[in-house]
């Protein structure tokens, strides 16, 4: 047998959160204003700790540095992905982050590209993605002005909805949102308008508008996938959400006992509705796996609905 490790998610507080992840996961969260629970993440921000095996205690990030024969001996200085699930009890800024080059030059760092599957979403819910501003100039000038009312791209979402956001996508996740967001491990964030809110000291918080405008695509491309490639397996589905350079991600909604193959690196796993066993663990809504490389097929058994980010 091979590795499938369980992940202890680290919490969030955020201005903007709420108490969805205890509520709808049961997680022991610090209060209810806990925005995002790192379900899987080796950043030095949020390093999940292994829950069993023989690494039970150790670090993901310890982990991927003293085994990198775990994760199919890939390169790299640090481990590539991130998953989160995202309670938005209010707005989130409207923000964007840079890519790799960009990233690594000012911030040393991973850029971001990430994508969101809605988990939730309460009536009447919206999403910002992209913008209107035809030219840089005319972006700039929205932001000089605090036009964001004609500026930013919003719409309505709904549960099961699913967005890929490169970097350089000016983005926000509204209020009354949960989402589980697959990234590429980076915690770099630039907010170039924040509703003018003050914390409890009365302080609005940081914005980054020089290098929002630096990084921010113009125009803007908000076209998005709507036509998801689903396979009959033999007890569900698998729809495939993405696949893009950065990572690939697909949901499986599984009736009873699937056989599913890793022919990846590793295979990140976030369970999202129901229960059953995978491998000989038993699971639940709400918990977060990595099946190492050395895992090469896993036995999926139960009635559940499951996120596989990869690389």
């Amino acid at each position: 047998m091979g590795h499938i490790l369980k992940m202890k998610p680290v919490f969030k507080e955020m201005i903007w959160g709420g108490h969805k992840l205890r509520d709808v996961y049961g997680y022991d969260i610090p209060s209810d204003h806990t925005g995002e629970a790192w379900a899987i993440s080796a950043h030095k921000n949020g390093n999940c700790t292994i829950e069993n095996s023989e690494y039970a205690g150790t670090t993901l990030a310890q982990l991927f540095d003293e085994h990198r024969e775990l994760f199919g001996n890939i390169e790299g200085n640090e481990f590539p992905l991130l998953v989160k699930i995202i309670d938005a009890n209010d707005n989130l800024s409207v923000q964007v982050h840079p890519d790799d080059a960009y990233a690594k030059k000012y911030e040393n760092s991973l850029g971001k590209t990430e994508c969101w599957y809605v988990l939730q979403a309460d009536e009447n819910t919206k999403m910002v993605m992209g913008h209107h501003a035809k030219t840089k100039e005319e972006f700039v000038k929205a932001i000089e002005e605090d036009d964001y009312d004609h500026l930013l791209n919003s719409f309505a979402i709904s549960e099961g909805d699913f967005f890929y956001i490169p970097s350089g996508t000016l983005h926000a996740i509204c209020s009354g949102s949960l989402i589980y967001e697959a990234q590429q491990s980076s915690d770099i964030t630039y907010r170039v308008y924040d509703y003018h809110r003050k914390d409890k000291d009365g302080n609005e918080r940081q914005l980054h508008v020089k290098q929002s405008i630096d990084v921010t695509r113009v125009p803007a491309n908000v076209d998005q996938n709507k036509e998801f490639v689903k396979a009959e397996l033999e007890n569900g589905t698998k729809t495939t959400m993405i696949e893009s350079e950065f990572f690939a991600v697909d949901r499986y909604q599984l009736t009873g006992k699937n056989t599913i193959v890793n022919d990846k690196p590793f295979q990140l796993v976030s369970v999202i509705e129901g229960s059953g066993i995978i491998g000989d663990i038993e699971v639940k809504k709400g918990d977060h796996f990595i099946i190492c490389s050395d895992q090469k097929e896993t036995i999926f058994n139960g009635n559940m609905a499951v996120m596989i980010a990869t690389l």
